[in-house]
């Protein structure tokens, strides 16, 4: 039979702690190691070492990193103004219309603070420079055309 608690909240230094009879038991509670114990730490520094400057002393670990800033985004009118760019190598036709659009991603990028700007860059020279040997390109044509047919009137005769 237990009895209740005395009042005022104090516990009788002479009784046990309440054991919970489904605490988990440690069967090696009482065991001895045949082995000594180790005289201590045995990665602890060289009696006498002292760390050198600047350095902490041996065993203290710097506290740990908060973690990394979350990356901008990159904006993505500089991703498609770059990919009409270099498709341009192939059909011309895109090349103008991603130097344009290199043009407004660096003022995105400049007002929004957002990444890509050296995306957009490559963008305005690659399409602007296909853009010039496309306009090259028609010129020879058109220089040309204009050649061979005064070549043709003027070498036939009737």
């Amino acid at each position: 039979m237990s009895y209740p608690p005395p009042p005022g909240g104090w516990q009788d230094p002479q009784s046990a702690p309440p054991v919970d009879p489904y605490a988990p038991v440690d069967p090696y509670a009482g065991a001895k190691s045949p082995y000594p114990p180790p005289a201590g730490d045995p990665y602890a520094a060289p009696a006498g070492y002292a760390a050198p400057a600047g350095y902490p002393p041996p065993g203290a670990y710097p506290p740990p990193y908060p973690g990394y800033a979350p990356a901008s985004r990159t904006n993505t009118l500089a991703i498609v103004a770059l990919v009409l760019s270099l498709v341009g190598f192939t059909s011309c036709i895109t090349a103008p219309i991603g130097a344009i659009m290199g043009h407004v991603a660096r003022k995105q990028i400049r007002e929004t603070g957002e990444q890509g700007e050296g995306m957009a860059k490559a963008a305005i020279i690659v399409g602007w420079i296909l853009t010039a040997l496309l306009v090259a390109l028609i010129i020879f044509y058109v220089v040309m055309i204009v050649i061979a047919i005064n070549s043709d009137s003027s070498s036939s005769s009737y």
